[in-house]
């Protein structure tokens, strides 16, 4: 649904994008992750043709954004950045005024949008009155307005209290089991993007550092948990015979190319060394990034 082909854009004399390739296949909920700055927004402005890129090449259901705008987006619905309403209109005019950016609306159409995000009621008040959930859902409207294939949401839970964010990531679950989106979704709640996503793509300094299943990210390579009543004695054993390359935090183990666990544990039975468990260690996904995003930080 989404191809980036060694994309580059410069604004002025700064590099904001480095050579970013990137796949979103169809049917999935995929995260876009970075802090501010990494080039995210660069990357769906360009996806977007708001933005246009250096060099490179921007396809977005399968047409070149660049040369096709239209048709690249003609199945597209998005919130890109903070979402703007005008106020002292109902919310039902907001959406017949929006809709003309992406194409006319019908009466009917904008009826099933309202009654979808749960505003039927609501939709003739004046959007001044709209709680911060209130607006999200109408912007989740907006987006649905052209019948889309694609939506992309970018920080859709900024502003939304602990409630707005549940209510809103089921939201987002509802789009995509029941009317069978692809999603990209940019967002700095990294608890959110991991029970959202199935895959995700993480910019740094414009640069893309890794792109991947979530399951893949979570579960930190070669790296174990080991549970035994003298873990300094077993990690010199462990790295004295090769076994492992390193240790940390009195409790994790990270093996060398080609070991096993099995071969940990008979080294430390070995060693007469007890072993009360071992295990591979799940990370959750914001240990992951801030991991990578410091791994991966210029050195000076």
């Amino acid at each position: 649904m989404i191809s980036l082909g060694n994309v580059q854009k410069i604004f002025g004399g700064r590099v904001a994008l480095h050579g970013l390739t990137l796949e979103v296949p169809q049917g999935e909920i995929f995260g876009l992750l970075g802090h501010n700055g990494a080039g995210k927004s660069t990357a769906i402005g360009m996806m977007l043709g708001q933005v246009w890129p250096t060099s490179g090449v921007v396809k977005v259901c399968g047409h070149d954004v660049t040369t096709h705008r239209a048709k690249a987006l003609q199945k597209v619905g998005a919130i890109f950045e903070a979402p703007a309403f005008y106020d002292y209109l109902s919310g039902r005019r907001n959406l017949e005024i929006l809709c003309q950016y992406s194409g006319p609306a019908s009466p009917q159409r904008i009826r099933e949008v309202v009654e979808w995000v749960g505003l039927t009621g609501r939709e003739d008040s004046k959007v001044r009155t709209y709680s911060h959930g209130m607006r999200a859902r109408l912007a989740i409207a907006q987006a649905l307005l052209p019948q889309p294939e694609l939506v992309i949401l970018d920080e859709p839970g900024s502003g939304l209290d602990p409630e707005g964010i549940a209510e809103m990531r089921q939201t987002i679950l509802r789009l995509h089991r029941e009317m069978g989106l692809t999603i990209l979704l940019s967002s700095h709640l990294l608890s959110e993007v991991e029970q959202l996503c199935s895959r995700i793509a993480v910019l740094n300094q414009g640069r893309k550092v890794f792109d991947g299943r979530i399951a893949d990210a979570k579960t930190a390579a070669g790296r174990l948990t080991l549970k035994t009543p003298d873990f300094a004695k077993a990690a010199a054993v462990l790295t004295e015979s090769g076994i492992i390359t390193g240790s940390a935090d009195g409790k994790f183990i990270v093996l060398s190319g080609g070991q096993t666990t099995a071969e940990a544990v008979k080294a430390l039975v070995s060693a007469n060394i007890p072993v009360d468990g071992i295990w591979h260690h799940e990370q959750t996904l914001e240990e992951f990034y801030l991991e990578l995003i410091k791994e991966s930080a210029p050195r000076n």
